[in-house]
């Protein structure tokens, strides 16, 4: 298994180069950029933008130093929409910006930089990629974390029941509330948790905004962590409403598998009880693919699944600074938090791996993969 983790962790970083260097190309495809959203907006008359390209300063300045990480973009040629301004300044907005450079340059630059951790600062704002990301991380952890607990702590009970239970009134009973949970995202009750319990229309029990009350510093620890559930109550429970319906049927299939196999019959016939041979033989073998499906669902609820969620609960999280920084071409955020998503991505499924042995001791990967 070790020599199996080493060479996993070797090939995390070939990974990671592969994906900078698709989504680098990609961008480069793509049309617009910070450039030619700097002189759209020079050309719509902003005067204060362009006092700020020039050298101004201000909490939205432009950065005046050349960007070391000039994450990407429209390349240095003519403009649409740049007639009629001085070539000079042209040459300015790229240079500041960092497209002064061959895009082969700016990629090479990028990760040296990236092997460091360094991700340079934002377009737009004058702070740190580094900043920002722990800046919003405390939100979308706290989303991802409990919601994807509480789907487990949901699903893998309700699924052995169904499974267990197969046909039954229960079993076709619980099915229409998977049915719902399939059909109706997350966003959707979030949307209507807000209309009943958040002062939408009917009742006013929970906060709308923020992940803590205003006065969360003066409150005592007791009452901080009540505060703090009770802001993460509402989305808490559109993602978990939205995401168990899934998880609820693998585990059910996977029961569903291993209870019809023989040596389930085999073990029933050597008089063990049904709790038994539900927990100890079916639970090891069926628990493999749920478990595997771990990782992915942290990650999928981290970072994409709570934009929507996040947004309407006024949530300043990872997933709506990811958004924003596509909307606008903040190319350092952009791929400072693609490079962060992916590496922890390839570490939560080597993790995956290694609990996939840890559940069953029976599977070697080595082996496998000899």
């Amino acid at each position: 298994m070790l020599a199996y983790i080493v060479r996993r962790l070797a090939l995390i970083p070939l990974t990671l180069f592969g994906i900078m260097v698709i989504n680098f190309a990609v961008v480069q495809l793509a049309p617009g950029g910070p450039v030619e959203l700097m002189i759209s907006r020079v050309k719509g008359g902003s005067i204060e933008a362009t006092a700020r390209i020039s050298g101004g300063s201000g909490e939205n300045a432009q950065p005046s130093r050349p960007q070391a990480q000039a994450q990407s973009g429209g390349g240095a040629t003519a403009y649409r929409g740049a007639q009629g301004l001085d070539p000079a300044f042209i040459k300015e907005i790229e240079r500041q910006f960092g497209f002064d450079k061959p895009p082969g340059e700016r990629f090479l630059a990028m990760i040296g930089n990236y092997l460091r951790f360094d991700f340079g600062k934002s377009f737009y704002r004058d702070v740190s990629v580094v900043d920002l990301l722990l800046e919003k991380m405390p939100v979308s952890i706290s989303l991802g974390l409990w919601s994807t607990l509480v789907i487990y702590l949901v699903s893998v009970p309700l699924g052995i029941a169904k499974a267990t239970r197969d046909g039954s009134r229960f079993d076709i009973a619980t099915s229409w509330a998977v049915i719902v949970g399939y059909a109706v995202p997350g966003f959707l009750f979030a949307i209507l948790l807000i209309v009943v319990f958040a002062g939408g229309r009917y009742l006013a029990w929970f906060p709308l905004r923020g992940l803590t009350s205003a006065n969360w510093a003066g409150l005592s620890w007791p009452a901080r962590i009540a505060d703090y559930f009770w802001h993460l109550a509402l989305p808490t429970t559109a993602l978990v409403t939205g995401g168990f319906a899934g998880l609820t049927m693998l585990t059910k299939n996977c029961f569903l598998e291993e209870i019809n196999k023989q040596y389930v019959v085999t073990a029933r016939a050597k008089g063990l009880t049904e709790r038994q041979v539900l927990y100890g033989h079916v639970f090891r073998n069926a628990m493999l693919l749920v478990v595997a499906g771990f990782p992915s669902a942290l990650v999928g609820i981290l970072f994409t699944g709570a934009l929507l969620v996040e947004i309407i609960f006024s949530l300043d999280g990872i997933g709506l600074l990811g958004y924003e920084a596509v909307v606008n071409r903040d190319y350092p955020v952009m791929f400072g938090t693609l490079y962060m998503f992916s590496l922890l991505g390839l570490v939560l499924n080597l993790i995956s791996d290694m609990t996939y042995q840890l559940v069953d001791p029976r599977i070697d990967f080595a082996k496998r993969e000899g």
